[in-house]
C-alpha cells in the first residue's frame, strides 16, 4: 500500500509539473465542492477542458460570489455546458465570458437561454451593490447572450474533439445533464436532477449510455423525500392554519422553479375550499409574470398533465393568484397568502416581509425549498429566539416557522437507483455540504464496493491551504486516484 501512495504521489507530482504521465482525467470543483452554490465543474482528458455551470454562491456578494476562476485558464476552457437557469448555476456566465478571456463556446437549452436573459437582468438590476463591486454590467449580460448557442435533448454536438448530448434533468423548465465524450472516455454530468414527476415537470431521463465517470449533485445526501401527495396535504394545511388564526402566511421562492409548481397547488386548494375566497394569494414577482411567456412557449416540455391541460386552457393563467408589482401596491390589512422571492430570505420583498412579520405568533412562513449555509432561511429553521433585522435592530421572533421540502432535487433513493442503473465505474459527488456529501458516500460505498467515490472538495481558502482535485489515471479502463495538492492562495 505504502509503495502504491508512493507511486501514485510520483506521478501526481510530474502532473503539477507539466510531464506526461499518460492519459490522465481531471475534475476539478472551482465551486460547488462540499457546499451548495457557484457550481462550476472543470473536467480535463486529452488537451481537452469542458467547465460544467458557472454560478454565483447565494450567500455572499461581489467577487467572493464567484467560483475559484483562478485555479484555472480560461483561455484553456472549449465548452462551457450549462444545466439550468438558477443563479447559482448561470450567474457567473457573463463575468466569466466577458471579464475573463475565455474563448471557447457556450452551450444551454432554449429556455435556459430565454429565461437566463430575464433572470440575469433582474440580477443586474437588484443587485444591492456599489457599482465598483457589481460582477457585471447589462451590457455584459448581453454581450454574453450573442455567444450562447442552444441544444435540444439528444442533440449531439462536436467541437474540437469533444462530443457532448443532453438530457431531461427533471428539476426546471429546460434544466438538462449533459454527456461528455474525450477520446473515449464518457463523464455524465447531471447538474440539478430530479427523477420524480410533478404538477407540471417530467421525472429526468436515464441515460441509454452508460458513462465511465458520474458527476452527481448530493444535495440531500441520504435523506428521502416524503412523498408529494403528503407533502402538499402538509403544505396546504400549513397555509390553511396561518389564515384561520388571521394571520399571514409568507412563502419564500426562486421567482422561477418551484414557485410555478406551488402556484398550481395554492390555485387548485382555493379552488376546493370556498371558505378561502375572500383571502387573497399574492406573488410577487413582475420577474416571473414576464417569464410566464417561457413557460407557454415550451409547455411541450412539460409532463403530459399539463399539456392535456393546456388543450383546455392554460394551466398558468390563476384564477385565484394576483400579481404584487411592489410593497406600494400591497394593502397589509388582514390574513393572506405571500409568495415572495428571494428564497433564502437574503434581501428583497421576501425579507421585507419577514422582517415586518416576524414579531407576530398569528404569522407563519414556510420555507418550501433548499437553504444554503449563511442565509437567513437557513438560519431561521433552527427556531431563534431573535432575529436581526436588516437595520441592525434585533427583534423577538414569534412567527410560525415550517420547511417542506418541494425542492426538486434528487434524494437519497432517487440517486442510489440512477446509480444502480447507469453502474458506472467511478463517481464524484459535488453540490451538497460535507456532511450530507460524507453520509451519501458511506452508504453507498457499501453497495458500490469496487467503485472509486469521491467527495469533491472546494473550501474557503487562505495562504497555503489544500486544495482538492480529483485525477483518474486512463489505462485501458478508467481507474480513480484522489489526490491532494498544495496551493498558495492569496486573499481577494
Amino acid at each position: 500500500m505504502v509503495d502504491t501512495l508512493k507511486r501514485l504521489a510520483s506521478q501526481v507530482g510530474d502532473l503539477e509539473e507539466g510531464r506526461d504521465v499518460g492519459d490522465v482525467l481531471e475534475v476539478m470543483p472551482l465551486g460547488a465542492g462540499q457546499e451548495v452554490g457557484r457550481s462550476a465543474v472543470v473536467v480535463k482528458y486529452k488537451g481537452r477542458t469542458v467547465m460544467f455551470d458557472c454560478g454565483v454562491h447565494p450567500a455572499y456578494s461581489g467577487r467572493s460570489q464567484l467560483p475559484y476562476f483562478d485555479d484555472i485558464d480560461p483561455s484553456s476552457v472549449d465548452l462551457l455546458l450549462i444545466t439550468h437557469f438558477h443563479l447559482d448555476h448561470s450567474a457567473a456566465v457573463p463575468y466569466f465570458t466577458e471579464k475573463t478571456n475565455f474563448k471557447g463556446r457556450v452551450f444551454m437549452t432554449h429556455p435556459t437561454k430565454a429565461i437566463y436573459k430575464m433572470l440575469l437582468h433582474d440580477y443586474v438590476k437588484v443587485s444591492n451593490i456599489a457599482v465598483e463591486d457589481m460582477l457585471y454590467t447589462e451590457a455584459d449580460l448581453m454581450h454574453s447572450m450573442e455567444k450562447i448557442e442552444v441544444i435540444n435533448y439528444h442533440q449531439e454536438l462536436e467541437h474540437n474533439g469533444i462530443r457532448f448530448w443532453c438530457y431531461n434533468a427533471g428539476h426546471v423548465l429546460g434544466a438538462a445533464m449533459f454527456m461528455v465524450e474525450i477520446g473515449g472516455v464518457k463523464i455524465l454530468y447531471t447538474g440539478d436532477f430530479s427523477r420524480q414527476e410533478d404538477r407540471h415537470l417530467m421525472g429526468a431521463e436515464t441515460p441509454s449510455v452508460a458513462p465511465d465517470i458520474l458527476i452527481v449533485e448530493s444535495t440531500y445526501g441520504v435523506q428521502v423525500h416524503e412523498s408529494r401527495q403528503a407533502r402538499e396535504d402538509r403544505f396546504t394545511f400549513l397555509i390553511h392554519e396561518v389564515v384561520g388564526r388571521e394571520g399571514r402566511c409568507l412563502l419564500p421562492v426562486f421567482a422561477l422553479g418551484r414557485a410555478q409548481e406551488l402556484l398550481l397547488i395554492l390555485d387548485e386548494y382555493w379552488e376546493t375550499h370556498p371558505e378561502l375566497l375572500n383571502i387573497p394569494i399574492y406573488y410577487a414577482s413582475t420577474l416571473a409574470k414576464k417569464c410566464m411567456t417561457v413557460y407557454q412557449t415550451f409547455i411541450n416540455m412539460m409532463n403530459a398533465n399539463i399539456r392535456k391541460r393546456f388543450e383546455v386552457s392554460n394551466p398558468f393563467v390563476f384564477k385565484h393568484i394576483s400579481n404584487l408589482r411592489s410593497m406600494e401596491h400591497f394593502d397589509d390589512v388582514g390574513p393572506c397568502v405571500v409568495m415572495a422571492s428571494p428564497g433564502m430570505l437574503q434581501s428583497g420583498l421576501s425579507r421585507e416581509l419577514f422582517e415586518m412579520w416576524c414579531t407576530d405568533s398569528r404569522n407563519g412562513v414556510i420555507l418550501p425549498g433548499y437553504c444554503v449555509e449563511g442565509t437567513l432561511a437557513k438560519h431561521v429553521m433552527s427556531e431563534p429566539s431573535e432575529i436581526k433585522r436588516s437595520d441592525g435592530t434585533t427583534v423577538p421572533l414569534r412567527m410560525s416557522i415550517h420547511y417542506i421540502s418541494f425542492s426538486a432535487h434528487s434524494d437519497f433513493l432517487q440517486t442510489s437507483g440512477f446509480i444502480e442503473i447507469l453502474k458506472p465505474p467511478n463517481i464524484v459527488l459535488v453540490h451538497g455540504d460535507a456532511n450530507e456529501m460524507g453520509r451519501l458516500k458511506v452508504r453507498r460505498s457499501g453497495v458500490e464496493k469496487d467503485v472509486p467515490m469521491c467527495c469533491s472538495s472546494r473550501r474557503h481558502w487562505s495562504r497555503n491551504s489544500p486544495r482538492t482535485r480529483f485525477v483518474y489515471l486512463i489505462p485501458r479502463t478508467v481507474h480513480l486516484l484522489c489526490s491532494v495538492f498544495m496551493q498558495r492562495r492569496w486573499p481577494r
